[in-house]
């Protein structure tokens, strides 16, 4: 039997979470809390598949278009789990790094950021880059300006910009992404990891993320194993 391919580095579009909660007679905060709760179970679960990277959609910079009660009960919901959370993802031996822009979030929800990423930052079982404030045009935004203050500065020329060097001034150093999930029915990326996602596979299950499990995940794993990976490449 041949070997089963894991990808390095996956990506999941945390999709569906209201709508979880509408379908069980549930107030839409409820599917937040239970879509939180189940990060932690399948980081545990994907990571020890042998995936060293998994990121994670959990709020982009348009969710703060939303209705303000929403927004606080995420932002204290952040709060409270990045706290309570820690202990689990330390015996679970993951490191956790975040994505996005700190601005405009409030210093409660970035002092349990910090607190997070520097208790899990020893742990060597894989990397949970949770992406909140994400937006994947931003990032690339941001990048550009890094870039051009460094060439201004004398730190890098023109002539030094490569892909690769490019890819160092994003918010994270990580791999490019091999496979992207995104749960909730709709086929689209929705402004996440677009220059890492440039030749990932996509996979669309057809469930919400609180109901997206560990069969849920296998399936997506047997999906990629039947996808050939040509990189703009001939056969």
């Amino acid at each position: 039997m041949e070997e089963l391919k894991i990808p390095t580095h996956v990506a999941i579009i945390l999709d569906g979470n209201r709508r979880w909660a509408k379908k069980h007679f549930l107030p839409k905060l409820e599917g937040h809390r239970r879509g939180f709760s189940n990060i932690k179970k399948m980081a545990d679960y994907i990571l020890k598949k042998g995936v060293k990277y998994l990121s994670v959609y959990c709020f982009s910079t348009e969710n703060f278009k939303r209705e303000a009660s929403e927004v606080d009960y995420l932002m204290n919901l952040f709060i409270s789990e990045f706290r309570d959370s820690c202990k689990e993802l330390k015996e679970n031996n993951i490191k956790v790094v975040f994505s996005g822009r700190r601005s405009p979030l409030k210093e409660e929800v970035l002092n349990a950021m910090d607190y997070l990423r520097d208790e899990t930052s020893k742990c060597t079982g894989g990397i949970l880059n949770i992406c909140l404030n994400y937006g994947g045009q931003t990032e690339i935004v941001d990048a550009t300006k890094k870039i051009v203050a460094d060439i201004e500065s004398g730190k890098l020329t023109r002539e030094d910009l490569t892909t690769q060097i490019f890819e160092k001034y994003l918010y994270q150093d990580l791999p490019p992404v091999d496979l992207m999930i995104r749960t909730g029915g709709d086929v689209r990326v929705s402004n996440f990891l677009l220059w890492q996602i440039a030749y990932a596979e996509m996979y669309f299950p057809d469930c919400y993320w609180p109901d997206f499990d560990k069969k849920e995940f296998d399936k997506a794993i047997d999906a990629y194993n039947g996808r050939e990976r040509r990189f703009g490449g001939g056969k």
